[in-house]
């Protein structure tokens, strides 16, 4: 496998968001959906607004999110929406929860425990997405980061279900229980398994991370945490460009 080329930036605003995306030279295309986590409502664990509103403007996107497999606010589509709002993210930009009106399954041929990822229908409404992701400890995956964002965040929550019980159920009242719930190793191969049904559905594999700070808690919480400062370093993971279906940056 080539080394990836990795760009690094130490200031993170929303100007050097859009510095660090130009510095690809590679114009996404089409209808872009710039995948965030827009957070559990009460926390403040998420990109905010105000951070990438710039370079969401620039590629005129819309803000794409799929719903949860653990209660909180996010996995019944009307508290999800009011998080959305609460958040910020609503009016400011357009928003799309891609799987609130159904979903569709991935086939996958090489996995380690599934046979097919379950993800939001609108993945089909998009020409190119941006992995926009927050570096974090994560209870369960360790850290979250882009992969994170693409495997278990791209899932519907029947997908969400089948990753965390490595596919021994759609359901997500079951997954979490004893004879469903995945051990923690086979739990982080279940969520590579469905980076590469995703990757391998919408083509080339490109995102953007950022660090500020690093050890900030899961979006998948509540837990208030003081504003991130300025500072942390971000990067941009560029693998080599694949076939020239619809682009994931």
């Amino acid at each position: 496998m080539p080394k990836s080329i990795v760009y690094h930036i130490k200031e993170i605003s929303p100007s050097s968001l859009v510095r660090i995306y130009e510095a690809l030279g590679r114009k996404l295309r089409g209808k872009v959906a710039v995948k965030i986590s827009t957070g559990e409502m009460g926390g403040n664990n998420y990109l905010h607004p105000e951070l990438i509103g710039e370079l969401v403007d620039k590629l005129d996107g819309t803000i794409v999110e799929c719903c949860t497999a653990y209660g909180g606010s996010h996995e019944e589509k009307d508290k999800h929406w009011a998080t959305i709002k609460a958040h910020g993210f609503l009016p400011r930009f357009k928003v799309d929860l891609m799987d609130e009106f159904g979903e569709i399954e991935v086939p996958l041929k090489r996995s380690f425990h599934l046979d097919k990822d379950v993800i939001g229908e609108h993945v089909n409404d998009y020409d190119s997405f941006l992995i926009l992701s927050h570096f974090k400890g994560h209870m369960m995956g360790g850290f979250g980061g882009a992969l994170k964002n693409i495997s278990i965040g791209m899932a519907s929550t029947a997908g969400k279900a089948y990753i965390h019980s490595e596919g021994r159920t759609l359901k997500s009242k079951e997954c979490w229980s004893k004879g469903f719930i995945a051990e923690q190793d086979h739990f982080l191969e279940s969520m590579a398994d469905a980076v590469r049904a995703v990757t391998d559905y919408v083509g080339a594999r490109t995102w953007l991370t950022l660090a500020s700070p690093t050890a900030s808690p899961s979006t998948a919480t509540a837990i208030p945490i003081p504003p991130a400062e300025d500072g942390g370093p971000g990067h941009l993971r560029l693998p080599r460009p694949r076939r020239p279906r619809p682009s994931l940056l």
